[in-house]
């Protein structure tokens, strides 16, 4: 099976990313994005432009942050849109410490553990009505703008409502998704009508106009976010969700809120790096890092089998609490400062054979009682890292009529299993995968950045993290390089890994180092997909300057002013 394997590796091509350079590593794709008044990093072109708009007519970061978020959900359906839940960490200059939000939807209460026993269901579906919970995206906007916003929410949605209305040409890679995406959920009342014009959906180039979510964007605007939660389009929904012989109601609706949390935080060499607690997975970075600063990462090289299996073995341990503690802390007792200790994780990391890749891990025993990321600064030195999804893609499929955008399926991360930390229960958040991060230096604002993409998230993060501290990549080198996706761990739908699960390597590693992984017992495949998206801007202090970044495997964009 080696030997197999080995064969089919020597003839992917090998690929390096960028060609030629007279500056930085070979891979990167571009220099950083370097400007004095704001920056802002988005996974589309036009979300960006609006973001600096924003900044240019006197916004704040979270204006402009909110901005580009509803023109991610007109431009990029395929990964966002206010069907779907919000995270947020901001820096506030006036206050000088870090705010984190979580903007996530709870599960019907209408619907119970026992109406999934009754009707034999093992896992929530993907797709459909049982899936859905209530979407937090537009109280997270409300949520920050109350907080941190300047401009009026007229002046912040308006770009997008324009935008709607009068249409725009689809990227390249989105209207490759949202062909995929398309296909699967055309099933569902609505889909085809909003998201499939002329009964197909469309292509690269095209123009793409959703009337439908103008007015939607328009009523919040003018009416606020009541409007969405108590007003005519939760009712809209609730009357859409009943034909479809769903749960969500207009109580889930307008019983709703989100909740201010504090970040949590762990040092790696002499910087802290910031997180969510659950119920997202964002402490599975910090579980990760922690137990890699304990070896000497940097003179082991980037790309090298020695690093990659001492990461992919990190991983594995922390994903295995990922899956046995995260989850709704209203419902749960997550004990994630024991799970983010350094005492921790030096027992955990005794459990790594450095020669050899474990086929499983258990969680560790303690006492216990398709995406999008955005970044943004502004001139006063305020800072917003926002991630905002629907799950799977485009969702659930469940399209309210005439609204214009998609419910999402996150109650599909829900166990069935009783007494697991994150089973099903009426009015409870579910696992989430999104995360925002962000990095401070002596207590001072460093680095906004996140990496899309289910649970490539925290092992993208923290591979951003080791590339930029331990490798010394500049910001847009640490997102070029060549990623590592471990799949197959333990899940917190109590899913058990047994077989090591697999490892996929992006274009760019060594053959040597890839033969020398395979004999450490690891599984490698192949996949063009799965990698994630990054995002990220660095604040120079001493020049005063942002540095941004854009994910080259994507049609973003950083840009500023």
């Amino acid at each position: 099976m080696k030997r197999i394997l080995i064969a089919i590796l020597t003839l992917i091509p090998m690929i390096n990313h960028g060609q030629d350079r007279m500056t930085g590593l070979t891979f990167a794709t571009r220099s950083e994005v370097i400007a004095k008044n704001g920056m802002a990093c988005t996974s589309q072109p036009l979300a960006t432009q609006v973001a600096l708009d924003i900044l240019k007519k006197g916004g704040s970061a979270i204006d402009a942050a909110i901005a580009a978020d509803a023109m991610l959900g007109l431009v990029e359906p395929t990964g966002s849109g206010i069907g779907g839940d919000l995270f947020a960490i901001v820096w506030d200059a006036k206050t000088q410490k870090l705010y984190g939000l979580n903007a996530s939807g709870r599960s019907p209460k209408s619907l119970s553990l026992a109406y999934f026993k009754e009707k034999g269901i093992k896992h929530i579906p993907a797709l459909g009505p049982l899936p859905v919970s209530v979407p937090g995206c537009v109280d997270g906007w409300f949520e920050l703008h109350k907080k941190f916003g300047k401009l009026k929410m007229e002046e912040i949605l308006q770009p997008t409502i324009g935008y709607a209305r009068e249409g725009f040409p689809l990227t390249e890679l989105i209207a490759y998704y949202w062909q995929r995406n398309a296909e699967r959920l055309k099933q569902f009342e609505g889909f085809a009508e909003t998201y499939m014009p002329n009964g197909k959906a469309p292509a690269k180039g095209e123009i793409f106009k959703n009337p439908n979510l103008a007015n939607t964007l328009e009523l919040i605007a003018t009416k606020g976010r009541d409007e969405f939660y108590k007003g005519t389009i939760a009712k809209t929904i609730d009357s859409y969700m009943k034909k479809q012989g769903g749960f969500l109601s207009y109580e889930d609706f307008s019983s709703h809120v989100s909740e201010w949390i504090e970040p949590v935080s762990s040092s790696y060499r002499g910087y802290d790096i910031w997180e969510l607690p659950p119920n997202g997975q964002g402490i599975a970075t910090l579980q990760i890092l922690n137990i890699l600063e304990n070896y000497d990462i940097a003179s082991m090289g980037f790309g090298s089998a020695e690093y990659i299996h001492l990461f992919l073995e990190a991983k594995k341990l922390a994903f295995e609490d990922r899956a046995r503690y995260y989850a709704d802390p209203s419902f749960s007792n997550i004990p994630y400062k024991q799970l983010i200790s350094k005492e921790y994780a030096k027992e955990r990391m005794k459990l790594i054979n450095p020669n050899r890749a474990a086929n499983r891990y258990d969680a560790g025993e303690l006492k216990t009682s398709n995406t999008i990321y955005l970044t943004v600064a502004d001139k006063d030195g305020n800072m917003v890292s926002l991630i905002q999804s629907n799950y799977r893609g485009m969702g659930s499929g469940m399209t309210p009529t005439g609204l214009g955008f998609v419910l999402q399926d996150r109650g599909e991360m829900f166990s069935l299993t009783e007494g697991h930390p994150n089973v099903f229960e009426p009015g409870k958040r579910p696992f989430h995968t999104i995360i925002p991060g962000f990095i401070t230096k002596d207590g001072k604002p460093y680095i906004s950045f996140g990496v899309m993409g289910g649970e490539m998230q925290p092992q993208g993060h923290a591979q951003v993290v080791i590339n930029l501290i331990d490798f010394k990549m500049n910001l847009q080198e640490a997102g070029d390089a060549p990623r590592i996706l471990h799949e197959g761990s333990s899940e917190p739908t109590d899913e058990r890994m047994t077989d090591g699960g697999k490892v996929y390597l992006e274009s760019g590693f060594d053959y040597q180092e890839i033969r020398r992984l395979l004999l450490k017992g690891h599984k490698i495949g192949y996949s063009l997909d799965g990698y994630g998206g990054y995002q990220a801007i660095m604040f120079d202090a001493k020049n005063g300057v942002y540095h941004g970044a854009s994910e080259s495997r994507k049609d973003g964009q950083a840009g500023g002013y």
